[in-house]
């Protein structure tokens, strides 16, 4: 009886454990199947104001025109204050990316800031306790990662765009080796790496602006230059490669970022920094 006794405590341990263990299984397949759908990607959309944004040819007159139309409340906040402190920080590594990828200063930062204020103003305690006191940029280290936000899956397109001669995204022989890996051995980690570390953003930058180069290209490419369009740039960086289909009139918008009470596009945002002189003289206008 006694063996009897311990062998249906056995079984129900047993059973307790498998039972353990599929529910585990159950939550990882669950969160790989998300990511792979995109659901855990933020709600977007499409900004309002598209027909302005393609009717604005000329770098002047879009300068002008913010400050007559725009009404600027991402300014105001302490949020924007943390970024531009933060972002200053690592002028020289954005000056250096810029050289090495030949994608403007200015043309970077304007599509990180919209990801920073985002994550901002979605983390406000951390940035209350830590990022704000400290004047530093924010890290993503959860399904995006680094300052800009990139999801592992899009740098490693980013580095097989860099490869791939038949790409749309391919750039030249002359970029092919950028993102080489030293050690061949568990690349996943070196590239995980690169990312999270919060005391060195260098390749933070580099992908976003290999990815804004890879886009200029393909874009190029089909004849249709949007070189000129950190709006339209920044929005295809928010929503990724797949997305990314050369036309005329290209729209604006992507994920909803909620500052003082107002609704901006990611892309609408990145409009409203670039030319709103801030920062002009640390990363100025240039046109490619």
């Amino acid at each position: 009886m006694k063996i009897l006794r311990n062998n249906k405590i056995l079984r129900i341990i047993l059973i307790f454990l498998l039972c353990c263990f599929a529910g585990l299984g159950i939550i990882f397949s669950g969160v790989f199947v998300a990511m792979r759908l995109h659901l855990t990607d933020v709600k977007g959309s499409i900004d309002s104001r598209n027909n302005y944004f393609n009717k604005i040819k000329n770098q002047e007159s879009r300068v002008a025109d913010y400050y007559s139309s725009i009404n600027s409340e991402w300014m105001k906040g302490n949020e924007f204050a943390t970024f531009k402190e933060g972002v200053l920080k690592d002028k020289e590594i954005i000056l250096k990316v810029s050289d090495i990828t030949d994608v403007p200063s200015r043309l970077i930062v304007s599509s990180i800031m919209p990801e920073q204020l985002r994550f901002f103003t979605s983390n406000r305690e951390s940035f209350k306790k830590f990022f704000e006191p400290l004047k530093i940029l924010g890290t993503y280290s959860q399904f995006s990662y680094g300052i800009s936000g990139i999801k592992i899956e899009t740098a490693k397109e980013i580095e097989t765009n860099l490869k791939d001669v038949n790409s749309p995204f391919y750039l030249g022989k002359d970029y092919v080796n950028l993102l080489d890996y030293s050690d061949t051995n568990n690349i996943d980690s070196q590239r995980l790496a690169r990312f999270t570390d919060s005391h060195n953003h260098y390749y933070s930058y580099l992908y976003t602006a290999i990815y804004l180069k890879e886009i200029m290209q393909q874009w190029e490419n089909s004849e249709f230059s949007i070189n000129d369009r950190p709006e339209v740039l920044a929005t295809l960086f928010n929503i990724g490669f797949k997305r990314s289909i050369p036309k005329e009139n290209p729209e604006v918008g992507g994920s909803t970022i909620t500052i003082n009470n107002r609704d901006y596009t990611f892309g609408g945002l990145s409009y409203e920094f670039y030319y709103s002189g801030e920062l002009s003289e640390f990363f100025p206008f240039e046109v490619q």
